[in-house]
């Protein structure tokens, strides 16, 4: 299937081309972008000057910030396609379920793609603690922003959700792997004295048969980046580490299994677009997105030294 890509920034570049490259599903046929662009690949600088000269091209990526996103969306969605969602997949829940609304009137496919749900062992983690009893869970996601986000000030604007960028990544992996739902009790979110959104944030959540659970995530660490993490079970410990590309229990690496066949997480969104496409469906999965937001509402704020690039 021909795809448009829309955004060519870090994250396109990065994982989206090389993903579409090495995958028997797609052909990257157009990409929409004011600055960058594929070699070899035809190049819009408009989105809507794209849909009219290409209706051939029946599914859109998306890898545009979150705050822009749903004009983009909304605008494919009543033109008939397939639109798959970086994340978070929109700014706000409210305008994420009006793009799942458009999606099932114009019969097309929306995907809401969480990229670490796709890390290697993340399955392993979900199928491991199925039929365990949880005592305790913390979650630990400390990077640079300097190094993953450089000179991007769009993340610290409304909108940008600050650290929760990262964050839900590992709610996103916290929400697949749980087997039971929880939802958020407090928060406390780190304001630089200069920005919209948090550098730091501190998380508790209410878990229904009692465990402690909670997460810290933080956009200042150097050195050693941290993405981790840890339930401590009635059967052992289980700990994800590299977010959630390695696994252990009780310090032990757990036999090899086919959990993750298909290398890479972004190749693995990409067989599930197409599986979509192919049967129609919708994947609006948006519980990592209700307990940032849910940290915005309750969390209280805390200003912090400012922020400079």
């Amino acid at each position: 299937m021909e795809i448009a890509l829309v955004g060519i920034g870090k994250i396109a570049l990065d994982q989206h081309v090389p993903a579409i490259a090495a995958s028997a599903d797609w052909e990257l046929a157009a990409t929409v972008s004011r600055h960058g662009t594929v070699e070899g690949v035809e190049a819009f600088d408009d989105f809507d000057a794209m849909l009219a000269a290409r209706p051939d091209i029946r599914v859109v990526s998306l890898c545009l910030p979150p705050v822009p996103r749903f004009a983009y969306a909304a605008k494919a969605l009543r033109a008939g396609r397939h639109v798959m969602l970086e994340k978070p997949p929109g700014a706000t829940l409210s305008e994420c379920h009006t793009l799942a609304s458009l999606a099932s009137d114009h019969r097309v496919s929306l995907y809401a793609t969480w990229h670490s749900r796709e890390a290697g062992k993340v399955a392993a983690a979900k199928a491991w603690l199925a039929d365990r009893t949880i005592r305790r869970f913390r979650v630990t996601w400390k990077e640079d922003v300097r190094r993953w986000h450089p000179g991007q000030d769009w993340i610290w604007e409304p909108g940008g959700i600050g650290v929760f960028d990262p964050g839900i990544n590992a709610l996103s992996i916290v929400t697949a792997i749980l087997p039971d739902p929880v939802h958020l009790t407090s928060a406390t979110l780190e304001f630089p004295a200069n920005r919209q959104t948090p550098i730091a944030a501190a998380l508790r959540f209410f878990h229904p048969h009692g465990a402690e659970m909670e997460a810290v995530f933080d956009w200042r660490q150097t050195g050693d980046q941290t993405w981790t993490i840890e339930a401590v079970t009635d059967a052992g410990t289980l700990v994800l580490t590299d977010g959630g590309a390695t696994l252990s229990i009780d310090g032990m690496a757990p036999p090899d299994g086919d959990d993750a066949p298909l290398a890479g997480e972004y190749p693995r969104l990409y067989a599930k677009m197409a599986q979509l496409v192919a049967g129609g469906g919708i994947d609006m999965d948006l519980s990592p997105m209700r307990h940032v937001a849910d940290a915005f509402t309750i969390g209280r704020r805390i200003t912090v030294a400012p922020f400079d690039w």
